[in-house]
């Protein structure tokens, strides 16, 4: 077992409405063009795929996909959405966990690397997502820029998310890369309900040092699914790294 939290029964049930944002079109589709265009004629496996959020539409589109969550509640909400076997997953961490065959795709969205939280158990990620690619495949990270920058000396949180019915904010340890999300949301009855989550960030130079561990190349980083380019001011990347041919 890595370090990652887990999600349970409960979190499961609210994870999409929570997350519902995520599911937005404008936010959804370029991401499943983005994967559907590298996967090309092979299959795709999804670490952490949680609900399914990407996995689902993208099998629609006629991509294999395979599945790896640690979250046994999170699967079964997956296979409300699409069938066992047309979606397999296995239950396991992202760092350790292996399943049959080789994909041309191996991919890790929302910055869900980060519930990975040491740094050997992420270079563990790259290493496994590695071992899982055909030779020329590629492996895909969407994360966030650590927002440091926007923290004034004596600050220890950055928000996130101000809303009618939720607020969000990270605090972060600089010494130790370790942070924590703390939501505080409100139901519709006015109950207020706070949650947290733990993470370890990671820097882009620090990912392709990982990749490069593991004998991957970087190939692009864009700034988003739409392929805007990274830039210093960029609060989030899309990185593609390619296993070298044989």
């Amino acid at each position: 077992m890595t370090s990652s939290d887990l999600w349970d029964e409960p979190a499961a049930q609210r994870y999409d409405e929570s997350s519902a944002d995520m599911f937005a079109p404008a936010v959804l589709e370029p991401t499943v063009d983005f994967l559907a265009r590298l996967a090309g004629d092979g299959s795709a496996l999804e670490l952490a795929i949680g609900t399914g959020r990407v996995a689902v539409p993208l099998a629609a589109r006629g991509i294999p996909v395979t599945g790896i969550e640690l979250s046994e509640p999170m699967v079964a909400r997956l296979h409300t959405k699409a069938d066992a076997a047309a979606l397999p997953v296995t239950i396991g961490d992202m760092a350790t966990t292996r399943v049959d065959g080789e994909f041309a795709l191996v991919y890790l969205v929302f910055n869900t690397i980060g519930n990975l939280r040491t740094q050997p158990e992420q270079v563990a990620c790259f290493r496994n997502a590695a071992r899982h690619l055909t030779p020329g495949g590629r492996f895909v990270i969407e994360l966030w820029v650590p927002p440091i920058r926007r923290m004034p000396p004596g600050q220890a949180a950055v928000p996130f998310d101000v809303s009618d019915r939720h607020l969000g904010f990270d605090t972060y340890d600089l010494a130790t890369q370790q942070g924590t999300s703390h939501h505080y949301s409100t139901d519709a009855d006015g109950t207020v309900r706070y949650a947290a989550t733990n993470f370890r960030y990671v820097w882009p130079a620090e990912c392709d040092l990982m990749a490069e561990l593991a004998g991957l190349q970087l190939e692009q980083r864009l700034a988003d699914w739409s392929g805007a380019p990274f830039t210093s001011d960029s609060e989030s990347h899309v990185s593609v790294w390619r296993k070298p041919e044989r």
